[in-house]
């Protein structure tokens, strides 16, 4: 199974933690699209015949685009690939784009999976963040959404946030359960280097953001939705049984993927490629038919080291089984050797012929994924 992401470059408003690629000018968008279509033609055959589980239009806000821009996308990749296979059609979108009427439009297309950036309920936190809508737009959009027949709804939430209280977080993740939304995407607020919340910062324009405080509230979040029947799949992703990302699952399985759109990355026989992240190079470059892409063969130690990285992140965990066979003896004996100090810890736990992240090492993740890493 195979998966194809499309990455469009705009928003409505920057959010000051953002450090995606996008750009609030839409005056490209018409030569953009162009650019899409013949992308997806020039693509046609990197999934070698593999059949299309999963289609996810991610951003950016895709959202910010009108209904027939979306269809042509579509279209393009329908007439470049065979999609019968596709089970999950995801799309990004903000609470202020989704109204009645744009929520009425999609269903002209085969999206039935919608991930919607609400990340806070509480006016404080979305001013922080510099996001453009409103708590009363975020639940009027996912009620809208659910009476027009789009049930299977992910809900991104930031934790962290200077100012936000633990009951304020709890306000945020039961407002979300009481909705009825199946599946929550919920994120530490990072502070990226080259964004506007780490200038704000640094020159005392904004409060700092607290280690502690995010790790608190990851903790509430992981007891509220195991007591509320939400599966912890992996790091950030929780849902109610059967709402998993498919999409997302093939990233950290390892599956192929292609991604069209200035920075989107695509992945095939171990190999990385990832588009110029650049909107106007982008379209000059496909403009003459050119892929603007470079790649990258990942060694043996690479792809190790990937994979103890995605592996670790989810609940299924690292297959020893799968790195005896694909790295051999002499790497699972070096990850057994290393992976001791976490077991002792209580971070790991080993189930089977897998190695697990507890509960008290799930904050520590990507932490204890370096720890285990190779560096022969």
């Amino acid at each position: 199974m195979a998966g194809i992401y499309i990455h469009i470059p705009f928003c409505r408003q920057a959010c000051h933690y953002c450090n995606f690629h996008f750009s609030v000018s839409i005056r490209n968008r018409p030569a953009f699209i162009d650019a899409l279509v013949n992308e997806a033609a020039l693509q046609s055959d990197f999934l070698d015949g593999e059949t299309i589980d999963t289609i996810y239009i991610g951003g950016g806000t895709p959202s910010v685009l009108g209904i027939s821009e979306l269809i042509r996308i579509y279209a393009a990749l329908h007439k470049s690939f065979s999609l019968e296979g596709v089970r999950e059609f995801t799309l990004e979108a903000n609470p202020d784009d989704l109204t009645i009427e744009k929520l009425m439009s999609l269903r002209q297309l085969p999206v039935n999976r919608l991930s919607i950036g609400v990340q806070s309920f509480h006016h404080s936190d979305l001013r922080y963040m510099n996001r453009i809508h409103s708590p009363v737009q975020a639940v009027e959009c996912i009620l809208n959404a659910q009476k027009l027949g789009f049930d299977n709804i992910s809900v991104d939430l930031i934790y962290g946030t200077p100012g936000m209280t633990d009951k304020m977080w709890e306000n945020n993740i039961m407002q979300v359960m009481e909705l009825g939304v199946p599946h929550i995407s919920a994120y530490a607020l990072t502070v990226e280097k080259n964004t506007a919340l780490e200038y704000f910062i640094r020159k005392g324009r904004a409060e700092p953001v607290s280690d502690s405080q995010s790790a608190r509230q990851f903790e509430i979040l992981c007891r509220f939705c195991a007591g509320h029947g939400y599966e912890h799949y992996e790091t950030s992703n929780f849902c109610l049984p059967g709402h998993y990302s498919r999409h997302n699952i093939s990233y950290w399985t390892g599956s192929h993927y292609l991604g069209l759109g200035p920075s989107a990355h695509s992945y095939r026989s171990n190999t990385r490629y990832w588009n110029v992240s650049n909107t106007s190079l982008y379209t000059e470059s496909l403009r003459a038919s050119v892929l603007p892409c470079e790649n990258e063969v990942l060694s043996p130690v690479q792809s190790f080291n990937e994979y103890i990285m995605t592996s670790l992140r989810t609940s299924v965990g690292c297959d020893m089984e799968r790195v005896r066979d694909i790295w051999g003896e002499q790497m699972l004996s070096g990850l057994e050797k290393r992976a001791v100090k976490y077991l002792k810890q209580s971070l790991l736990k080993r189930q089977n012929s897998h190695l697990i992240i507890t509960q008290n090492g799930k904050f520590l993740a990507d932490g204890i994924a370096a720890g285990l890493f190779s560096d022969e």
